[in-house]
């Protein structure tokens, strides 16, 4: 339910390194979040060549039940965003961790990856 290849955030954000831009990575929510919001009706994004600043808010996700904001797990620049999900919103519910994916950011600094959560440790914090 949460892959051990990538990394997360205290927000329920994942970070899959690499993506598929050089020196990029590549960002959506996890299991946890899609499941806790419900059916998801619809998914606003940052555009391509956005900065973003890690914690920030950077999107929104409605679903039937609320909405609820995307956080930048990393600084960047957007890279790359999932268009599917304009048509098809029920992706990140049906698919968080394949084409469910929200965005590729490049890294301002590598090393941030470090401050982010391993699949142990993210499930902990969920209590479980």
């Amino acid at each position: 339910m949460y892959p051990d290849d990538l990394l997360y955030t205290a927000e329920h954000e994942w970070v899959r390194s690499p993506g598929e831009t050089e020196g990029s990575v590549r960002v959506g929510i996890t299991h946890f979040a899609q499941d806790a919001l419900g059916d998801i009706v619809y998914v606003s994004l940052p555009e391509v060549g956005e900065e973003l600043q890690a914690g920030t808010t950077c999107g929104e996700l409605e679903s039937t039940k609320s909405v609820s904001d995307i956080y930048a797990p990393v600084s960047g620049v957007v890279v790359a965003r999932n268009e599917s999900l304009d048509a098809t919103p029920e992706l990140v519910n049906n698919d968080p961790y394949g084409g469910g994916w929200l965005f590729d950011v490049t890294l301002a600094d590598a090393s941030s990856l470090d401050a982010l959560l391993d699949s142990a440790t993210y499930q902990a914090a969920l209590g479980g």
